[in-house]
């Protein structure tokens, strides 16, 4: 209710990107006080046996996790992790630092319960990540999941480079690994998911991770803007170079179906929208790619999920998780407590 009838007022008339540095913030701030950390986890942490899944050798304590994106430089995962999120992906992580596209480069579209991104992997680097992985407390139960991209820099010939440096840099502290080929808002990157030189690099990535004595899981994150002859590409080059599963899906560049009027989402320009509006593609997206590999690919929804029932419908499309991000700016952060609840009274009626 505070979310709702003052906060999101408050910051939903602030510039996008700066509201979300205020946020970022406001969270350090008052979550590194100890009394209202515990405050806050006893408000939105929700821990049931049902809501506990075991997924590429991982314990998640529930299926609820914040997409990539939001908190880019893992500057504030142990605080996320007090809102009740089972998994935390932290990044697009890049080994250079980059400023990313010029501002203004991220725009709310509240009639449509989306937002449109072209932030263009801005990050601090791959050393600043490092450093605050460094600091994460042995024993947290929190997943984080480090997704990796390359520098706007770096010629696609020469991805692999990029992403082999990420890889291992980070494989210490990271509990499974994202290969990003799919944002919209970096010059010519979804050209890697074209199926020979995607095989190539997560091949290349692969070799690396099987000299560890202890691989990760590694999962690919895909547009929702792939052909179906395209997601048969997907399916065949995950069982090739034995990936651990799908996040589906990224950004889109569709447009189609929007409640803004077109002169404004014209105004706005190109980039990646997020939210409601990606809702009914990316399940599609999901039911395809769990027939077509038989239910033997792992999937990681994203894409539209605002209430339980979003999330409900990703799982019974195929999906064995679900992460948030444009809902979650949208419904506050009592938006994971919410799901979990129903989900609770979901999976109990399912194994009655």
């Amino acid at each position: 209710m505070l979310y709702k009838f003052l906060l999101k007022p408050l910051l939903f008339i602030q510039d996008p990107e700066k509201a979300h540095l205020r946020v970022f913030s406001m969270m350090k701030s008052l979550l590194s006080v100890a009394f209202i950390r515990k405050i806050v986890k006893r408000n939105y942490v929700v821990n049931h046996q049902s809501l506990e899944k075991e997924l590429f050798g991982l314990k998640f304590k529930n299926p609820i996790g914040l997409a990539a994106g939001f908190d880019k430089d893992a500057k504030l995962f142990e605080e996320l992790g007090c809102l009740g999120f089972g998994f935390v992906e932290v990044g697009t992580v890049t080994p250079k630092a980059q400023e990313g596209s010029p501002k203004p480069r991220l725009f709310r579209l509240p009639k449509d319960k989306a937002l449109i991104n072209r932030m263009g992997f801005n990050n601090e680097g791959l050393d600043a990540m490092l450093e605050r992985l460094k600091q994460r407390k042995k024993g947290d139960d929190l997943i984080i999941g480090g997704n990796i991209g390359k520098n706007k820099s770096t010629a696609n010939a020469s991805a692999e480079v990029d992403y082999i440096e990420s890889f291992n840099a980070l494989f210490q502290y990271v509990d499974y690994f994202v290969v990003n080929v799919s944002s919209p808002n970096t010059p010519n990157l979804r050209e890697l998911q074209e199926k020979e030189p995607l095989t190539q690099l997560l091949k290349l990535i692969q070799a690396e991770n099987a000299k560890k004595s202890a691989p990760k899981p590694i999962l690919l994150k895909i547009a929702p803007d792939l052909t179906n002859s395209q997601l048969d590409d997907i399916v065949d080059i995950v069982k090739e170079t034995k990936l651990s599963g799908l996040i589906a899906t990224n950004t889109t560049i569709d447009r189609s179906s929007l409640k803004t009027v077109e002169v404004e989402v014209q105004s706005i320009g190109a980039g990646g929208l997020s939210g409601k509006p990606l809702k009914g593609r990316s399940t599609e997206i999901i039911q395809y790619l769990s027939k077509a590999s038989k239910q033997r690919i792992p999937i990681i929804a994203v894409g539209g999920i605002f209430t339980a029932e979003d999330a409900i419908e990703k799982l019974e499309a195929g999906a064995d998780l679900v992460q948030v991000y444009t809902g979650f700016i949208y419904e506050g952060p009592a938006i994971v407590k919410k799901i979990n609840k129903k989900l609770i009274q979901y999976y109990e009626k399912r194994s009655t």
